[in-house]
């Protein structure tokens, strides 16, 4: 299980990586005109840059304390966090119609519940 675990901590970092990358450093009017972007045109560019930065570190809080024995309870308490995330990006694209990103948000929200339900519980990283 602590294999399933890492994978799926690696899995939702990448996607933290590359979602913080795109909203962190790609101007939101180009944002706003790809596929699932367009609640980028409702926000402002700061909040979109900070949530960028927030899925930044969500990646590295997913890897980096627990790959460098530095606070392991931190990667639980990032995967907390991203479902908070989730739970926010679910509602913005719900208002928006936008049901199938409803739904992989959701997916990523349940991938992360399993990494802090894994790692709070029957499998943390100190023993």
């Amino acid at each position: 299980m602590n294999l399933t675990l890492w994978i799926a901590a690696g899995l939702l970092a990448v996607v933290a990586l590359s979602g913080g990358i795109s909203k962190a450093f790609v101007p939101k009017e180009k944002l706003a005109a790809l596929h699932g972007g367009g609640w980028t045109a409702d926000a402002g560019a700061g909040f979109v840059r900070t949530l960028g930065v927030l899925e930044l570190l969500a990646a590295a809080g997913l890897i980096l304390p627990a790959a460098l024995d530095i606070a392991p309870a931190l990667v639980p308490v990032t995967a907390l966090c991203w479902v908070l995330l989730m739970i926010g990006a679910m509602i913005t694209h719900g208002r928006r119609g936008e049901f199938a990103f409803v739904a992989l948000n959701l997916v990523y929200l349940a991938v992360a519940a399993f990494i802090a339900w894994g790692r709070f519980g029957p499998w943390p990283f100190t023993g």
